[in-house]
């Protein structure tokens, strides 16, 4: 493969393969680098439904792979690889990969966040064994038992959703008073009679032998007890992943500041999705995010070669 590019796409989510489509359509030579498949956290939705054109729910596989035929359709490149640097010397990047350097004149990127742990004792010794960050990945494992999840964003209700078709009894909990989910889907959870709703409460420790059996849950006015669980779902926010940029100006939580053409504060460096500062992070907005980075590193890169256009 080639070593040089115009653009290169660091991050395979939505936000990775939107920029990748548009660097590509704008006729920048572009390469896309994802460690593990193109798609990120919309592998693990089940059923996707609020993508503005999509009638019906579509799954995250299926909407990822579309996205991934398109980018690669106009041109784009992808390699499957871990980035461990990216420095910029002589008005160029350099990409430090396991399959190599790579070196680009500008750089998207597009690694998006991780789970949220919950820090309690417990979590760590139940990873894999019942304590779960993913609902369509081990949901199944545990059919027809009860389930525990923790959190209250769109990520928490629309897993507890997809746990209901499994289970008889989902119970809920979260550490306010409300959901900050969106209305729609909040509702539609406290509705569902097979969740069990429990706000200001929070997980004080997760207990079983070889694998989860309870939890000791703490609740506003009621103190702690247990409760009997075969699993634990977690989903209490996310950390974003911009260590690759250490120079550029971030936020307390280490999302990247960008302007509104998604330009960090290191020329030629641009970040789209969840690894930025955003008010609201959806599939939607990250593919936004992506195509407003590209077109505007096409234009950095037009004003590197002296093309800007006046």
């Amino acid at each position: 493969m080639e070593s040089e590019f115009d653009l290169a796409v660091v991050g395979g989510g939505a936000a990775g393969l939107a920029a990748a489509q548009y660097g590509a359509r704008a006729a920048l030579t572009t390469l896309l680098i994802e460690e593990m498949a193109p798609g990120g956290q919309a592998l693990l939705i089940d059923g996707l439904e609020n993508y503005p054109a999509l009638v019906g729910p579509v799954s995250g596989y299926d909407f990822s792979e579309a996205m991934r035929v398109q980018a690669e359709s106009f041109g784009a490149a992808f390699l499957t690889a871990t980035v461990s640097t990216i420095r910029k010397d002589g008005g160029r990047f350099t990409l430090d990969t396991s399959e190599g350097e790579i070196r680009a004149a500008a750089v998207v990127l597009a690694t998006g966040a991780k789970h949220r742990h919950l820090d309690v004792p417990g979590e760590e010794v139940f990873t894999g064994r019942g304590v779960s960050y993913c609902a369509t990945c081990d949901g199944p494992f545990f059919r027809g038992k009860r389930m525990l999840v923790v959190g209250g964003g769109d990520a928490a209700c629309d897993e507890a959703m997809y746990l209901s078709k499994l289970a008889d009894k989902v119970i809920m909990i979260h550490r306010k008073d409300r959901f900050r989910a969106q209305r729609s889907l909040a509702e539609r959870v406290l509705r569902n009679p097979k969740i069990e709703v429990r706000f200001e409460t929070v997980v004080a420790e997760i207990r079983g032998e070889k694998k989860v059996e309870s939890v000791l849950l703490r609740q506003e006015g009621r103190g702690e007890y247990e409760e009997s669980v075969a699993a634990v779902f977690v989903f209490v926010g996310s950390i974003p992943q911009s260590a690759l940029a250490p120079e550029a100006r971030k936020d307390e939580m280490g999302s990247l500041f960008t302007d509104e053409r998604m330009q960090t504060s290191v020329p030629g460096l641009f970040a789209a999705g969840d690894v930025r500062v955003t008010p609201f992070r959806q599939l939607v907005t990250a593919a936004s995010d992506g195509a407003v980075a590209a077109h505007s590193a096409a234009g950095y890169i037009d004003e590197l070669r002296g093309e800007a256009y006046a």
